[in-house]
C-alpha cells in the first residue's frame, strides 16, 4: 500500500525548502510519495528532481500556495496514489492542475490592481 509523507515548508526561507525535500527523498521507500506545501512554486527544484530520477505533479491551492506531489521514477505504486490524491479530490481548497513545467505558473497568477 502506498504511503503518503507530508513536508510542510511554506514558512521556510531559501535554501532550506530545496534542501528539506532533497533530504526527503533519500527517505521514501518504493510506493511511498511526498506531498510539499509551498507558499510558492519551487522552480529550483524541478530540475534537480528530473536529474535525479524523480517525477512530480504541481498543483495551486488555496490552502498553501502550491502543493507538490513527488515520487520516483518508475514507481508505479507512489506514482498512481499519487495521482489519485488529485482525481478523487482528497486535497482540501480549490485544485488548479498545472503541467509539472514552470511555464503554466505566470498564467494563474493576474495582479487585481493591473
Amino acid at each position: 500500500m502506498a504511503r503518503e509523507h507530508l513536508l510542510d515548508v511554506s514558512e521556510l526561507e531559501p535554501p532550506e525548502p530545496l534542501l528539506k525535500v532533497l533530504a526527503e527523498l533519500g527517505t521514501l521507500a518504493p510506493g511511498e510519495y511526498l506531498r510539499m506545501l509551498h507558499r510558492m512554486e519551487p522552480f529550483p527544484l524541478y530540475p534537480i528532481l528530473s536529474e535525479r530520477g524523480v517525477e512530480h505533479d504541481t498543483r495551486a491551492a488555496s490552502r498553501s500556495a502550491y502543493e507538490v506531489l513527488i515520487w520516483h521514477r518508475g514507481d508505479t505504486v507512489a506514482e498512481r496514489a499519487a495521482r489519485t490524491v488529485w482525481q478523487s479530490g482528497a486535497l482540501p481548497g480549490t485544485i488548479m492542475p498545472l503541467r509539472n513545467t514552470h511555464r503554466t505558473c505566470a498564467l494563474l497568477h493576474s495582479d487585481p490592481r493591473s
